[in-house]
């Protein structure tokens, strides 16, 4: 879910679940996420970037339905072929362009980015695009990195911003008409640098909720 086309998650999709810590991830982010109290049955969630559904398949049972976009084919492919095999029927897909700012009609009671945000080049029109597609009193759910030095991915030509200052992320997400927001530290990433050393990397959740008047009428 990136607007560059050099680094190939179409190629990666196939053993991008192989990862063990990519998976732990996954797990802690959903765990967070429901340790907040704010899912319900009678929630439709779009999930921006949801990759092969590592956070998809552990948050659909929880809701009414999920919305899963991304950038890449052969990501979506890997998930579509977890849901067939499943039978899973309140989860599907759409491929998206970002850099057209490709995103569902409707409104959304959550939308969910995941370890995703510092892959887009130009944050704040995204986080605007979330607020208009949010239902009223909708959340929306950050995840991703505290700053780091750049080590995280290594050479990596899709990465655009090395982790987000907390605190600087909770204004554009209150210029964009969310409030309440709140954030924590939910995982830390254990991997090698580039050097051989081992690095540990800190990922937050950030949560802020719609006002009553949703985002496409207030505007």
């Amino acid at each position: 879910m990136v607007d560059n086309k050099n680094w190939n998650f179409d190629e990666k999709a196939v053993s991008w679940d192989d990862d063990p810590g990519r998976v732990r991830l996954a797990n802690d982010i959903a765990g967070a996420i429901a340790e907040e109290d704010i899912l319900s049955a009678d929630m439709d969630i779009l999930e921006f970037g949801c990759g092969t559904g590592l956070l998809t398949l552990r948050l659909a049972p929880l809701v009414r339905s999920l919305t899963g976009v991304d950038s890449s084919q052969g990501m979506l492919g890997i998930l579509k072929a977890k849901i067939e095999s499943q039978k899973l029927v309140n989860i599907k897909t759409l491929l998206v362009d970002p850099a057209k700012g490709d995103l569902p009609e409707g409104r959304f009671s959550m939308i969910i980015c995941s370890m995703v945000l510092h892959h887009v080049r130009e944050t704040k029109p995204l986080i605007d695009q979330f607020y208009r597609i949010a239902a009223p009193h909708g959340r929306l759910c950050i995840a991703d990195l505290d700053p780091e030095d750049g080590e995280f991915h290594g050479e990596n030509d899709t990465v655009f911003h090395n982790g987000f200052d907390r605190i600087t992320l909770s204004r554009t997400l209150t210029n964009a008409g969310f409030e309440d927001i709140r954030y924590r530290t939910v995982a830390n990433v254990t991997k090698p640098r580039p050097d051989g050393r081992m690095g540990s990397f800190s990922v937050f959740l950030m949560i802020g909720r719609s006002k009553e008047v949703c985002g496409a009428r207030q505007r």
